[in-house]
């Protein structure tokens, strides 16, 4: 009898939690993709994907393809150019039923750390490369086809758009996706998903990360932790530069292709902030609530937060007193007033003008917080002058349209100090100013 009761409570609290895993997307999709494959027409190509996917989807389809602006156009060419990659990958993706055991009761064990836990639905899709989980308005969105890969997966086919899936399918990500779940399922639990600075993001980022290490008592499969305790005074000493900036792109989502040789470093920031703040923490369980619940853009409560590590060696403000003082300033950009400035419609010549002379090696343009929809298209560079410190280039835009982009932290002076990023905005003949 004493073994029955044990049983139960595996198992039976976990189904009564309320949370779902739901799977049926990506057996809609294969079922699109063997149909699609035999059409030749990229019309009705377009209707198969719409039709037997996308219309048929359920919330969390829709869920992941607004957070990566998926589109029909962007499946059908995918399934046209990789079909080594679906191919490999196929069989993998439909292995997601047999972790929902091993997942429930993930989420079970965080439950009894966070005891506030609020259920969530989980959503096994199909995307197009550009996320493995991700979470929006209250659902944990897993990428199968990047979640589910292995070192098996076939990469040739696209490995100059997106060069860094070589190295993370080796990884053989298969292997820790009941992490990724736990990981995405406390990020549905935190005060929004994006932070709005380095910092907040970082933090956000670190509890996720390290905390899915806490509650399954694993170490996370993820190589930027190891590679970061191995190289974590050089890290720290580049990322104090940035952490107040509210470009991610040089440490979060970024490419290999970096001064480290390795992406996502913010996430090994994070997770050693995180990890001192629990280890030095009297009570655990409260520490685990702390920092699921911190407001991460509330900058005071952050700074409170990160400062009782001492992770860094002098007090926040420090650093970002002392980054305003000496960082490159723009002192200008036309044809552009303060604010949302209008323009006239078509080809355009943009000349940034900075404080001092830059290093004419770097530069970066970067999305504002509306995304990529938002972003002009780019026509020439013309280049620098004024000794190097105004840099000129041509877009073109549209009519009738806002327009949204970042003079990005690329951009560097002679000493290798790196500009704040610099959000303009625009608009073509149309009076809303967005925020």
């Amino acid at each position: 009898m004493k073994i029955i009761k044990i049983v139960i409570f595996l198992f039976f609290p976990i189904v009564c939690f309320g949370q779902k895993i739901i799977q049926e997307d990506v057996s809609n999709f294969w079922n699109a993709y063997d149909k699609i494959v035999l059409e030749k027409d990229s019309i009705k190509q377009l209707d198969l994907i719409k039709t037997l996917y996308i219309n048929k989807g359920t919330p969390g389809l829709d869920g992941i393809m607004r957070a990566r602006r998926y589109t029909a156009e962007e499946y059908i060419s995918a399934i046209n150019n990789y079909p080594k990659f679906w191919t490999s990958i196929r069989k993998n993706t439909l292995k997601s039923n047999q972790f929902s055991t091993e997942i429930q009761m993930a989420i079970e064990k965080l439950k009894l750390s966070y005891p506030d836990l609020k259920p969530v639905n989980i959503y096994f899709e199909i995307g197009v490369l550009r996320t493995n989980g991700t979470s929006i308005d209250g659902m944990l969105l897993i990428g199968s086809e990047l979640a589910l890969s292995d070192s098996t997966i076939i990469t040739s086919e696209f490995e100059k758009d997106y060069p860094h899936l070589r190295n993370y399918f080796d990884t053989n990500p298969i292997k820790g996706v009941v992490f990724l779940n736990t990981h995405e399922y406390i990020h549905t639990q935190q005060k929004g998903t994006i932070g709005n600075t380095l910092l907040a993001q970082t933090i956000m980022e670190g509890v996720a990360e390290y905390l899915a290490e806490i509650v399954l008592d694993t170490k996370t499969p993820n190589p930027q932790i190891k590679y970061g305790y191995q190289h974590e005074e050089r890290i720290k000493n580049e990322y104090i530069k940035e952490m107040f900036s509210p470009n991610i792109y040089n440490w979060i989502m970024n490419s290999n292709n970096n001064q480290f040789g390795i992406r996502d470093l913010g996430y090994f920031v994070g997770y050693a902030i995180c990890k001192k703040y629990y280890e030095s923490s009297p009570n655990k369980k409260a520490a685990i609530k702390e920092m699921i619940e911190l407001d991460y853009n509330n900058e005071k409560d952050l700074i409170t937060f990160v400062e009782k590590t001492r992770y860094f060696d002098k007090p926040l403000t420090y650093y970002k007193k002392e980054l305003d003082k000496i960082s490159p300033k723009i002192v200008s950009i036309t044809p552009f007033g303060k604010g949302n400035s209008k323009v006239k419609a078509g080809i355009i010549q943009i000349s940034i003008t900075f404080s001092e002379e830059m290093n004419t090696d770097f530069r970066s343009f970067d999305y504002g917080p509306l995304g990529e929809k938002y972003i002009y298209e780019f026509k020439k560079i013309i280049g620098w002058s004024n000794n190097n410190k105004t840099f000129t280039y041509e877009i073109n835009v549209e009519p009738n349209r806002q327009y949204q982009f970042v003079v990005g932290g690329s951009f560097r002076n002679t000493k290798d100090i790196r500009l704040k990023p610099y959000l303009v905005e625009f608009n073509t003949g149309i009076n809303k100013h967005y925020k």
